[in-house]
């Protein structure tokens, strides 16, 4: 997905009438599909369910079952059906100019915070927009790359120093003198599409009152580095988008992501800024959806992300992001949570451990044992798994390129061998990855937060 740097021409979308579905309804129907689902799932595997039991007992046989395929199955099966029953509302207002700042947490940047200024530049966007870059404890030339943005380009930088290091520590720093009604942060890394900024704002100001926040689309800007970038790639396109899209659907997006997300000043302040926490961004969101606020997912709003390249990075980075889960569990418990559909969201994070270590423990040497032969763990029942998976990644596919590449003059690149080491391997290592940072954050490593 190559980022490019020529404005679009604003489009109106005139929407012809369609039946109006409730989000509660959709949320039942959602529920009613995916138990049935998982009443057939069960059904069919009774044999196998029988089997295992005589191996490992009935109880650890129904753990583990219910681990790899009871309950996996039964949130594809909700995924599914609610990314069918989506439908994205248009813009009230196509053209918003309210004033915006921005923040920018820059620790080490030389080499790309100067071009993620350029495309800030180059935003179709028609009001006012204040740069605060927050140098946080850099060592090399971060700060003369920023002055000399400011020097060039046409946008309005201010340079900030933030001696504590911690990204939450810089956007604190720069959120005591933020007086614009929103405030947006952007990873040092990312690439904005020209008109980005016009559709997060625009979301937000066709949203609700009570909707504090607006995560954008995050996608990869070096998928041609390596393989390992290539697979990522699908990661961010289908697997991350889908979840924000049924997040989104139910008002409550779980990550208004730092890399680029854009908040209501007064919100943010009123929850006390950004936590000390390695996940601050999710702790962030948990407590804005805890004062009864909505977050929202602008798919149109795409922005371009430097993935981790190698093995150990990308370790580093989901082990941070499985930390940042747990302390949010921690922080503000699903069932504090004041709305149903956040509550709901916010405690399928309570399966996660369990997917996971069940995943680790027990997928992978099931899937080695059936290699050889010994179908207890692994089998032709297991496979109910993939149809739901390929389904949801197609309807997100086809969503992703005819109604947000196609108006973006966007254009998805072939990465088919990168796909299918995505649909085939990447979960068995990601549920291990996630373990380590479950693990990690048990036992209080410490905390990098780069």
């Amino acid at each position: 997905m190559k980022p490019i740097l020529n404005p679009i021409n604003p489009q109106i979308n005139n929407e012809s009438k369609k039946i109006y579905i409730p989000i509660k309804t959709k949320f039942y129907i959602s529920h009613i599909g995916a138990f049935l689902w998982m009443v057939f799932s069960i059904f069919l595997a009774l044999p196998w369910l029988k089997d295992l039991a005589e191996i490992v007992s009935f109880p650890v046989a129904l753990l583990i079952i219910g681990g790899i395929s009871y309950i996996p199955g039964y949130m594809n099966a909700f995924l599914v059906i609610s990314l069918l029953l989506d439908r994205q509302p248009s813009f009230k207002i196509q053209f918003p100019k309210d004033e915006i700042t921005i923040l920018i947490a820059a620790h080490n940047e030389e080499d790309k915070i100067f071009q993620t200024l350029k495309y800030i530049d180059k935003q179709d966007y028609s009001g006012k927009l204040k740069v605060m870059v927050i140098n946080n404890c850099s060592t090399d030339h971060t700060v003369q790359e920023t002055l000399k943005a400011k020097k060039e380009l046409s946008i309005d930088i201010e340079v900030l120093h933030e001696d504590k290091p911690g990204k939450f520590h810089a956007l604190n720093h720069a959120l005591e003198i933020v007086e614009t009604p929103y405030v947006i942060t952007i990873d040092a890394d990312t690439l904005l599409h020209p008109s980005s900024i016009r559709y997060l704002v625009a979301r937000m100001k066709s949203s609700p009152e009570d909707v504090c926040a607006v995560a954008g689309s995050v996608l990869t800007k070096n998928s041609r580095e390596n393989l390992w970038t290539r697979i990522q790639e699908w990661d961010y396109f289908l697997g991350i988008a889908s979840i924000k899209r049924l997040q989104g659907l139910y008002q409550g997006t779980l990550v208004a992501q730092g890399a680029y997300s854009l908040y209501k000043t007064k919100c943010v302040k009123a929850v006390g800024g950004w936590p000390d926490a390695i996940g601050e961004d999710i702790v962030l969101t948990w407590r804005l959806l805890e004062k009864k606020w909505k977050v929202y997912f602008e798919p149109m709003a795409v922005s371009f992300t430097e993935v981790p390249s190698s093995f150990k990075h990308f370790v580093k980075q989901r082990a941070r992001w499985a930390r940042g889960m747990i302390e949010g569990l921690n922080a503000i418990k699903p069932w504090n949570q004041p709305v149903v559909y956040v509550k709901y969201l916010t405690g399928v994070n309570l399966m996660m451990p369990y997917l996971d270590i069940t995943y680790t423990l027990c997928w992978i040497p099931g899937l080695i044992l059936a290699f050889f032969g010994y179908n207890w763990i692994v089998g032709p029942m297991t496979l109910l798994v993939l149809p739901l998976t390929l389904l949801s990644y197609s309807i997100l596919y086809f969503y992703q390129k005819n109604i947000v590449f196609k108006p973006l003059n966007l254009k998805i690149r072939k990465n088919i061998f990168g796909f299918i080491l995505f649909i085939l391997g990447y979960q068995m290592i990601m549920s291990p990855v996630s373990v380590y940072g479950y693990i990690q954050e048990v036992f209080r490593f410490k905390r990098k937060w780069k």
